[in-house]
């Protein structure tokens, strides 16, 4: 097997010891330009459709979602299934594509947010996020204690948060969903600590071991993906918690 075609998670496991240099920082960088672009795409469709009645009734109509506003609340997780598992068979352009596509896409699905809560709401809980996720980034690129078994705990918690919210929606319990929500916010911050960590032990590897030019750009890509879906949790569990709704 060539470099190219390794998966993702074979550069997750790099010595402690090695130093960042020039080339891991840049793929830093790149990981985090890609999740603000991503996060500002999907903040403009939010908009744009949440304030555009035309757009808004191709997503629902006189009895709720329509064909299409259904497509647009279930594609996100066929996209980051299709990115997730088609990491090694798709191009470095495929994955950025569809990278842009889905963050595009989750935009979309988002306005149904910017109609449910209050602007200042919406505003005050993405402050909340940012401040909390920029921490807890500080925290893992920065700290020297390993991260992989507080990581799995994490994963852990995100397959409890998946099977609660299953058995809820038959339950419809809002001191359930209100747990959810608390569990939520704490799991999904201690992930993007761990998160981090891991991309910037995969920016070690690529100076270590010289993965081509499209591998890295994929790699980055899929690091955006994973740190835009942490900040995404965070922003919509706070959300639940706090948001206010309009009237």
């Amino acid at each position: 097997m060539d470099d190219q075609s390794k998966p993702y998670s074979d550069y997750t496991v790099i010595g402690s010891e090695v130093k960042t240099g020039t080339l891991s920082k840049t793929f830093m960088a790149s990981v985090f330009t890609w999740m603000f672009t991503a996060l500002g795409l999907s903040a403009v469709m939010a908009y744009l459709f949440a304030n555009n009645l035309y757009l808004m009734s191709f997503l629902v109509n006189e009895t709720g979602l329509s064909i299409v506003g259904w497509i647009v609340m279930f594609a996100p997780l066929g996209f980051v299934m299709l990115m997730s598992f088609g990491f090694n068979r798709l191009s470095a352009p495929a994955m950025t594509g569809l990278f842009l596509l889905y963050a595009a896409v989750n935009g979309i699905s988002f306005s149904f947010i910017l109609l449910t809560y209050t602007a200042a709401s919406v505003v005050g809980c993405f402050a909340a996020a940012a401040a909390m996720f920029g921490i807890m980034a500080v925290l893992g690129y920065t700290t020297n204690q390993d991260l992989t078994k507080f990581g799995r705990l994490m994963m852990m918690g995100v397959i409890g948060i998946v099977i609660a919210t299953v058995i809820n929606w038959f339950m419809g319990s809002e001191r359930m969903d209100y747990i959810i929500s608390i569990v939520g916010v704490a799991v999904f911050t201690g992930l993007t600590a761990y998160d981090v960590q891991k991309l910037k032990h995969i920016g070690m590897g690529i100076e270590q071991e010289g993965l081509p030019a499209v591998g890295v750009k994929k790699a980055a890509i899929f690091g955006a993906l994973s740190l835009y879906l942490d900040f995404i949790m965070i922003f919509v569990y706070l959300l639940r918690l706090f948001g206010g709704r309009r009237d």
